[in-house]
């Protein structure tokens, strides 16, 4: 197959997705890769129907990455994700309209310009957890205590993607937890569940981790994958009192502590290209294919 990934400068080195990009060129695929933050891209060439039989996007949320992936969806390419469910999640204001509107357990959520119009939230709602509506990555993400820190919130962050100065903003009251987060991962239907450090607690010590995932928790993960029709994706859960919530929504994440993540995401690629990216139904992991000997981990 012929493959073309868009990959952002700030993954220049990561292991998602270079590692699957080296995966999948070892399998025998050819592989084009483009950085659309760092070169001249020759469109008319670069998105042609029928050049490639899937566009693959790893990017920060309001890299230009995205668009080039909507010219390839234009002219009917295969894109993973599907275009449509990555602007779906990439607005974190519109994924809880959306996630919240299904049913999915997702906080109460408030959308505002500057932190400072959070104050007119009741104080009862207090804390709350303020936080980029395009941001990525855990970045700026603030627990605030009470009302009157809400302009420590709203300091601005460096111009770019992924936490942009002036953009908009959101906030949610805090759900009581632990301090340690569940990381639930979809891999075309493989779902697998990862323990890690909150970024609300960074003092918090956490061993990252594989962990045992529960039905409950399996069936959120798959109803937001149908919901927003994602095939690669993570979910950030936390365990609070009532139950599981559902913080965050990520498409095409790191698969940290995923097993074989690398052989498992390079072919979940190939059958979503090869299907033309139908939305997957998450069930029992099972193993990769094809074989796993000699291919390196995720980083």
């Amino acid at each position: 197959m012929r493959l073309c990934f868009l990959v952002e400068e700030q993954y220049r080195y990561d292991g998602m997705p270079l590692d699957v990009i080296r995966q999948l060129t070892a399998w025998g695929h050819q592989v084009d890769v483009l950085w659309p933050g760092r070169s001249l891209l020759p469109l008319s060439e670069a998105v042609r129907a029928g050049s490639h039989d899937a566009w693959v996007l790893k990017t920060v949320s309001g890299g230009p990455g995205l668009t080039l992936l909507e010219a390839a969806a234009a002219v009917g390419l295969t894109t993973v994700n599907d275009v449509r469910a990555i602007r779906g999640v990439r607005d974190k204001a519109l994924a809880a309209v959306i996630a919240r509107g299904s049913g999915l357990p997702v906080p109460v959520t408030y959308a505002a310009a500057r932190a400072e119009e959070f104050a007119q939230i009741p104080e009862a709602e207090f804390p709350l957890v303020v936080k980029p509506a395009d941001g990525s990555s855990g970045r700026a993400v603030r627990l605030v205590e009470t009302p009157d820190r809400l302009p420590a919130a709203g300091a601005a962050e460096p111009a770019g993607p992924g936490g942009a100065a002036g953009g908009l903003l959101i906030a949610q009251p805090y759900v009581p937890n632990s301090g340690t987060d569940l990381k639930v991962y979809c891999v075309a239907g493989e779902l697998y569940a990862t323990e890690r450090r909150s970024p609300l607690h960074p003092g918090h010590p956490v061993r990252e981790r594989q962990v045992p995932l529960t039905a409950e928790v399996a069936r959120i993960t798959a109803e937001i994958g149908a919901v927003f029709g994602l095939d690669l994706y993570g979910v950030d859960v936390l365990l609070g009192p009532d139950g599981p919530v559902v913080v965050d929504i990520n498409d095409f994440p790191s698969f940290r502590q995923v097993p074989d993540a690398v052989a498992r995401v390079s072919s979940a690629v190939l059958r979503l290209a090869r299907k033309g990216a139908e939305p997957a139904v998450p069930g029992p992991a099972a193993p990769a294919e094809p074989p796993l000997a000699a291919i390196g981990g995720d980083r």
